[in-house]
């Protein structure tokens, strides 16, 4: 882009508009993975849903590639593309909370952190992630789970409407009642169909919940992961709990004998024993399956589980991901996750077991473009580093471990967890029989496909 037509766009915007020669521009173009390193022709960052609209007419009109960037992690890279237009929304960041209601009006580009933060002050939340940087965009449309999933269903199933800039540059709001195969398609199907500029999401009672880690050495993985699998399903829905393989960071409340071991676990949260003594009762199945090495439990405000592993995991690592949905955790899966366990290739890698069962399973197969309401599990291996030197090894690795693990899953995933480089079969076996009716609505909206720096569903009929 010349430099005329970057003052075109600044002229057009509220918001800041940023070239390769501007201060700020390198600040500017990093993203949470820092193995990700790109250089846009021009970076818009949206002050509100009047210079989105003028950011995409801008690009049509002058035939200019272009990426939307939410509010938070992008783990694969798709918001940045050398010599593009990257429609920038983090700097729409807010959230409103109706108490009475019970609802609440968030940016596009708020992180969940955002909303759990309003919400918690009238004692509500709604089910979104774990961790509090995370974009509410990117994680609603793929259709998100979280702590409060077996309680109250995935992100989508509290999804009440989505204001959405089209590919003409228009904006409609999508509900059940206006644009329904819009709204049907955006719960769960990614950024194929617009840029959302505010989500409606209903919200429940949520104060403080009980937190649980328990923790048990690598050679218990077998006996933990039977009784697992068998315990979370048939528990009552206001307990959730995801299995991790992890190696134990150093500090609190982790003692320091068990400091940078390897070790698998369960990070429990439940929304009914939100007292000590009630937590002791629900937390005493842990013995069976093997003694813990390490087992801790306390009442926390919600927003603070939420924020647990910012920390942990913070901005300007490098990551390379993928992930798969299972019905079942195979015996033959878990020889699987002893090996890959004893093979951890930093002190940060993991590979996590979410469940996606309870409420999440209460709304029909076809009620939205999620297509795996019988699945029980999304699973997600991530390889993760401070180092650069360890990109390679990192994603051979998790591709490894992939590899390994897909013969016994159901053979698509979590949309947020499938890698930049894994093709359109993989969209596709993400999407069962829902791509083609995604198809059509992407025709309808989308018909240029020009929203398709994504896990692309292409237009029926291209």
């Amino acid at each position: 882009m010349g430099g005329t037509a970057v003052e075109m766009l600044r002229e057009m915007m509220r918001g800041e508009v940023i070239g390769p020669a501007d201060a700020g521009y390198d600040e500017a173009r990093e993203i949470y993975n820092a193995m990700i390193d790109r250089r846009p022709a021009v970076i818009a960052r949206c002050a509100d849903s009047t210079d989105v609209r003028a950011a995409v007419r801008f690009a049509r009109e002058n035939s200019l590639d272009f990426t939307v960037r939410g509010g938070g992690h992008s783990g694969g890279g798709l918001c940045i593309v050398d010599g593009s237009l990257m429609i920038d929304l983090s700097r729409m960041r807010w959230a409103r909370v109706d108490p009475e209601g019970r609802t609440a009006l968030v940016g596009g580009g708020s992180q969940i952190g955002d909303l759990d933060h309003e919400a918690h002050g009238s004692g509500l939340a709604t089910p979104a992630g774990i961790m509090s940087t995370t974009g509410v965009g990117g994680l609603t449309l793929g259709g998100g789970h979280g702590h409060l999933t077996r309680a109250y269903g995935l992100t989508i199933d509290n999804l009440l409407a989505a204001d959405v800039v089209l590919a003409d540059g228009s904006m409609v709001t999508a509900s059940s009642d206006e644009h329904p195969e819009l709204f049907w398609a955006l719960r769960g199907g990614g950024g194929n169909f617009g840029v959302v500029t505010a989500f409606r999401y209903a919200l429940h009672p949520v104060e403080n919940v009980g937190l649980g880690v328990t923790l048990w050495e690598p050679e218990h993985i077998g006996a933990v992961l039977r009784w697992y699998r068998d315990f979370l399903p048939a528990a009552a829905e206001d307990l959730n709990g995801f299995f991790a393989i992890l190696t134990v960071a150093p500090g609190p409340p982790f003692p320091e004998e068990i400091h940078g071991r390897k070790m698998c676990g369960v990070v429990w949260c439940s929304t009914g024993a939100t007292d000590e003594e009630s937590l002791a009762k629900t937390f005493a199945p842990v013995a069976e399956p093997a003694p813990p090495a390490f087992h801790f439990a306390t009442p926390i405000p919600y927003p603070a589980l939420q924020a647990l592993f910012d920390d942990l995991i913070p901005k300007g690592l490098q990551w390379y991901w993928r992930g798969d949905f299972f019905d079942r955790i195979t015996d033959g899966s878990i020889d699987v996750h002893r090996a890959f366990l004893e093979n951890l290739p930093s002190d940060l890698s993991t590979m996590h077991l979410y469940p996606v069962d309870g409420a999440a399973h209460r709304p029909g197969p076809m009620d939205t473009a999620w297509a795996y309401r019988d699945a029980v599990w999304s699973g997600v291996i991530g390889g993760i580093s401070p180092e650069a030197a360890d990109a390679n090894r990192i994603r051979t690795w998790a591709v490894d471990y992939w590899e390994a693990l897909h013969p016994h899953s159901m053979g698509g995933a979590y949309v947020n967890f499938i890698g930049a480089d894994e093709g359109g079969d993989r969209v596709r076996a993400t999407y069962r029989g829902h791509y083609d009716r995604l198809a059509e609505v992407k025709r309808t909206y989308d018909p240029d496909n020009v929203f398709h720096h994504n896990q692309n569903v292409l237009p029926a009929g291209s």
